[in-house]
């Protein structure tokens, strides 16, 4: 499929388009699609519609052990690893260039696959192609040091490249969260393998063949598509593999780590769960505008978000008037058909998930928080389900304190500073928060206490490529992003030369 302008395209443009789809089934393992060893596929399904798509290769250890293998010797080669980092830039900006032309062909995939809108998808397009423009012109800008010595040494401290690194991303932003994962690892120098996940498989396996396009030698980019019990675990236990990147759970995510360490303490870099908090306070200007980008906060991708803003924490003393504005901001968030371009919210990933937040709202009422919004499926073969709103939670509950994943707020109620940093911080996790106020000491003060990896002023989600995106606790410890990053996926080599006097 060629370059598609996608300014102005209507939803018969994209059921069109879709209806012209060449989809790709096969992993990606040595510069070739090939089926898995063991024959064996799964059904990658569209939740709005609940038709099948395709049947992808389903991999297993052992393609997990032959893309390891062949990784590993690309690296030890040098084809990639020892090209001149002015070389690996001029590579992945041509792979930026193919995104680029084929940008509505990979948003459309990523649509289908997971049921977001196809306008968030556009937007995560252009968020990965900036983030593999960003990490291919800062490799060649990046030096060396010489340590301070006297006349006799000289020292040098030297980034290598690590070598093999396995990143496991998740379905929520499928090819934006690969991008932040293969971007840095590619451009200093190390062999990716992609282990995408099982429900959004198909913009990954789109985008190997990009990377072939683009020139990327043979074994520096594979993509094998699968389970994580399966292809993923064989991936983390893996003594071929130098680094482990991952995007998902917090369960996952200690369980790659105890995997990690029952084989050859590979680094692991993790970005897990959050249960943010969005902290309101009542000299905020501008409540209606507030109220909205809170409401688009907590459902901006039907609430699969893991910095979604799922804890709502209001000064009372404008409780009740802002949740009137947030109710009134949800009602123009309703889901809709991902490919019309009018619709915010899509369909839930699949019936597990469905299945999973409608759960956590049963158990919402049962008890005792208070239903303002939503609260049951919409009607229809998709998995839809609407912005739902509960005030008056506690800590105690479970919505109010365990990752849903889904279209669910839960509002909770402060008279002091004391008591919303106390509140806010009254978590598990640690991945992202907001504050909202024109107070800018309150500002300061609050956000130097938010325990979180990133704190939002008077915006939700605001950042770009130049900073680092990561949690504390048990939202992980890894970075994405920013020349932060390109360290993680490089190791410091000293070299002392002596010199004659």
């Amino acid at each position: 499929m060629t370059e598609t302008k996608t300014d102005a395209m209507t939803r018969a443009d994209w059921q069109r388009l879709a209806g012209e789809l060449t989809i790709e089934t096969r992993a990606f393992i040595d510069d070739a699609f090939v089926d898995a060893e063991s024959g064996e596929t799964f059904a990658s399904i569209n939740p709005a519609t609940g038709d099948t798509l395709a049947e992808v290769a389903s991999c297993d250890v052992a393609d997990a052990d032959k893309a390891v293998a062949r990784a590993r010797r690309a690296f030890d080669e040098g084809a990639w690893s020892r090209r001149p980092p002015g070389a690996r830039k001029a590579v992945l900006l041509r792979l930026a260039e193919l995104m680029e032309a084929h940008k509505a062909e990979l948003a459309l995939l990523d649509t289908l696959d997971m049921g977001k809108p196809i306008g968030s998808s556009l937007g995560d397009m252009s968020g990965a192609i900036g983030c593999l423009r960003h990490h291919a012109e800062s490799i060649d800008k990046l030096y060396g040091e010489v340590a301070p010595t006297g006349d006799d040494a000289l020292g040098l401290v030297l980034r290598e490249p690590l070598g093999v690194v396995a990143s496991i991303v998740p379905w929520n932003f499928p090819l934006m969260m690969t991008a932040w994962k293969i971007a840095p690892a590619l451009a200093a120098g190390n062999s990716v393998i992609l282990k995408p996940s099982e429900k959004s498989p198909l913009s990954a396996l789109r985008l190997a063949a990009l990377a072939r396009e683009a020139g990327l030698p043979g074994g520096v980019f594979q993509v094998l598509p699968g389970f994580g019990h399966t292809v993923g675990k064989a991936l983390a236990l893996s003594m071929g593999v130098d680094c482990l990147a991952f995007t998902g759970s917090t369960a996952v995510g200690k369980q790659l780590m105890q995997y990690a360490g029952q084989s050859n303490l590979k680094r692991v870099y993790l970005e897990c769960g959050g249960k943010s908090p969005n902290l309101v306070f009542a000299d905020c200007k501008d409540l209606d505008a507030v109220a909205r980008h809170a409401a688009e906060a907590i459902f901006h991708n039907q609430g699969e978000v893991c910095i979604a803003a799922s804890r709502l924490l209001v000064e009372n003393r404008i409780r009740e008037t802002f949740v009137d504005k947030l109710l009134a901001a949800a009602e123009h968030m309703q889901p809709g058909d991902p490919l019309d371009p009018a619709s915010f919210m899509g369909a839930m990933v699949d019936r597990t998930q469905y299945q999973r937040v409608l759960d956590y709202i049963r158990r919402g009422v049962e008890e005792g928080a208070t239903l303002r919004s939503g609260g049951s499926a919409t009607e229809g073969p998709g998995l839809f389900i609407p912005p739902t709103i509960f005030d008056g939670v506690s800590p105690s509950m479970a919505i109010g304190r365990e990752e849903i994943f889904g279209p669910v707020l839960s509002v909770f109620g402060f008279d002091t500073e004391e008591e919303a940093i106390a509140l806010a911080n009254d978590s598990d996790y640690g991945l992202a928060a907001g504050v909202w106020s024109q107070d800018i000491d309150r500002i300061m003060r609050v956000s130097r206490r938010l325990q979180s990896g990133q704190v939002y002023v008077n915006n939700w989600a605001g950042m770009d490529q130049t900073v680092p995106f990561g949690g504390v606790k048990q939202s992980g410890n890894g970075r994405d992003k920013s020349h932060h990053s390109l360290e993680e996926y490089s190791d410091l080599k000293t070299v002392w030369i002596s010199l004659t006097p």
